[in-house]
């Protein structure tokens, strides 16, 4: 195959799913989501779980938001290190954010069993090596900080890396056992259609143009003119929160995703390992479930669509620079080559709960390198919140902290 597109992999590889009608009737709900990708996917799933009369609504198609540019690489471990987390927020909250993200990995197989997904899930080792020799000394830390803290991670040094994996020029690297990929268009496709089955209401390009909030209700309106009377309005919408949250939270970045095939021979060992660097931006690879190679990395911040995408050429040829370092006599044919926006944080933390602007409302944000593991706590905590209860990540991933 020999294609480039500047669209996202895997919406050229799934073509379309599923769609689904606009709202066209004035409607009543216990929860209304708004955002039909992986997060809303998710929280619809619980929602429904819970017994909610739950309604979800997208501008767009469902899924062809951020969810359709995703790496889908599940891991544990967060944008910032776990001893650097621990410095900025306290032992306690780092630690219990990590350990979030590693259960996380298995609720998402649990419910990839439980709707018996098609969506390519795969259990994988994650190696995380350092780029450079200054880095070596930090990282080695990082392994002594995650050890101590229960995570199961072994300390592997370079002539390891390059008989085990085949890189070249590395500075040593945490291998971890918790990890996993999987197609998250696929998956929140499929998990939307299971939710559909047990009484959840979908409506893509339904945009929604203003909110009354009131007492004990909110009344959205769509931009077609209906209203929807939702007990609790939900907010799954990533990074174009921007556009309706005042404060400065959140940096937009873009991130950029080539796929070719794979060579077994020269890469091993692939097909069980996510891959990624101390550099920053960090350079990260997986294999998918057709068996191709998807490297990313190059992010920048993120100006416009316009922008971003006219920057494709020069970061394929910046991204596989980084390649060459690792893997000198490869040559990666560019199948496909794409771009993405995402949000990142001070903290490299989620945004999860109630905003003071937003009565009778939650947010689920899950930003960064994390953001899908980050979307399944949100599940957990949404939950939580419609039974007036605490969490114990609230404090950490609250507006305002």
């Amino acid at each position: 195959m020999d294609l480039k597109s500047n669209e996202p992999f895997w919406l050229l590889k799934n073509g379309l799913i599923s769609s689904y009608p606009s709202l066209k009737t004035d409607e009543i709900c216990d929860v209304l989501i708004i955002g039909g990708g992986i997060t809303g996917s998710l929280i619809a799933h619980q929602m429904v779980k819970d017994g909610y009369k739950t309604i979800l609504i997208d501008k767009r198609e469902i899924c062809n938001g951020s969810t359709s540019a995703t790496t889908s690489m599940l891991q544990y471990e967060i944008d910032i290190p776990l001893y650097r987390l621990i410095e900025m927020i306290g032992e306690k909250g780092a630690v219990e954010s990590y350990k979030a993200c590693s259960k996380s990995i298995d609720t998402i197989e649990k419910i990839v069993k439980e709707i018996k997904s098609r969506s390519g899930f795969k259990r994988k080792q994650s190696l995380y090596f350092a780029a450079k020799k200054k880095d070596v000394r930090w990282l080695q830390k990082e392994y002594e900080v995650r050890k101590k803290n229960g995570f199961d991670v072994t300390w592997i040094d370079p002539d390891e890396i390059e008989e085990r994996f085949s890189f070249q020029n590395t500075h040593g690297a945490i291998l971890s056992k918790q990890g996993a990929s999987i197609d998250a268009f696929k998956f929140s496709h499929e998990l939307l259609r299971f939710s559909l089955s047990k009484g959840l209401k979908i409506f893509d390009k339904t945009e929604m143009r203003s909110v009354k909030y009131l007492k004990d209700h909110n009344l959205a309106l769509t931009k077609d003119g209906f209203n929807i009377k939702a007990k609790k309005i939900i907010y799954c919408v990533g990074y174009e929160s921007t556009n309706f949250i005042k404060e400065k939270f959140v940096n937009l970045k873009s991130t950029f995703a080539m796929v070719s095939e794979i060579d077994k021979h020269t890469f091993k060992n692939m097909e069980q390992t996510l891959v990624w660097n101390t550099d920053h931006p960090y350079v990260y690879m997986r294999s998918t479930d057709d068996e191709r190679l998807l490297i990313g990395g190059g992010d920048e911040d993120f100006v416009d669509p316009e922008k971003r995408d006219s920057m494709l050429d020069k970061k394929e040829k910046e991204i596989l620079k980084n390649l060459k370092r690792i893997k000198p006599d490869y040559h990666f044919y560019t199948d496909f080559i794409w771009a993405g926006t995402f949000g990142e944080t001070k903290d490299a933390l989620p945004y999860i709960g109630e905003h003071e602007n937003f009565k009778n409302s939650y947010f689920v944000l899950g930003f960064g390198g994390n953001g899908i593991t980050f979307s399944v706590t949100g599940m957990e905590m949404a939950s939580a919140y419609m039974k007036n209860k605490k969490h114990k990540l609230s404090e950490y991933f609250k507006f305002g902290r």
